[in-house]
């Protein structure tokens, strides 16, 4: 079955070279486009997508509050910021807020591609730009919040000692089968690993398991 797709972009440039690019893709289906937030909004639940492809600038609502709002009412869906801004302000807010991906629009074809459907498989995407802002923001966390953290017993102590290496990956940016193929073993075994992960650590999602990895490294 073809991922589905919204396109919610104010300008009918980039909305009409993303479905050019899209359109002779056989797995991906553009399922809609909105011009700005509130629209976007309304048809999510009309039109069902797989992945929501977000700007952050956009009249009404902002691409951060569609996300925030998106996470919360249809949590089915994913989101793949698709923005002209780098800075860290935007990608934590994006992180903050639950999107799936982040995406510069001078990005590549073949790397819009790629992180459509990788966060159409319930996987993470942020290239190393982006990564490289979310992991400082975390190394660099206030010791109050790390206090609060290592409080509670260590999330790699709860761990069998393959789900802390699954974990460890993740910390890398590593996606279920980049996991697998390090570990010849199967993207659903890896998936059952990681969903194992979360319930241990007590957290809704893989950016916040992450977080958590990151304040607390192994033998804290």
């Amino acid at each position: 079955m073809a991922i589905r797709i919204l396109i919610a972009d104010d300008h009918s440039m980039v909305r009409k070279g993303i479905r050019t690019l899209l359109e002779d893709e056989t797995d991906l289906q553009i399922v809609g486009e909105a011009a700005d937030g509130d629209e976007a909004l309304e048809l999510l639940p009309q039109l069902h997508p797989d992945v929501l492809l977000l700007d952050i600038t956009m009249p009404r609502l902002s691409g951060i509050e569609v996300s925030r709002m998106t996470a919360q009412q249809f949590p089915q869906v994913k989101v793949l910021i698709f923005s002209m801004h780098n800075h860290p302000d935007y990608i934590l807010s994006a992180v903050q807020y639950g999107a799936s991906g982040y995406l510069l629009k001078d990005t590549d074809d073949e790397e819009i591609l790629q992180a459509i459907r990788t966060v159409a498989a319930g996987d993470l995407y942020y290239p190393p730009s982006a990564s490289s802002v979310i992991i400082k923001q975390l190394v660099l966390a206030k010791p109050k919040a790390r206090v609060e953290v290592t409080t509670n017993a260590s999330i790699w102590n709860k761990l069998t000692s393959r789900e802390a290496q699954v974990l460890g990956c993740l910390t890398e940016g590593l996606s279920n089968q980049e996991i697998a193929r390090r570990f010849d073993t199967s993207p659903n075994t890896v998936a059952n690993q990681r969903a194992s992960i979360l319930r241990k650590a007590n957290v809704k999602n893989t950016a916040e398991l992450i977080s958590l990895a990151l304040k607390e490294p192994p033998g804290a």
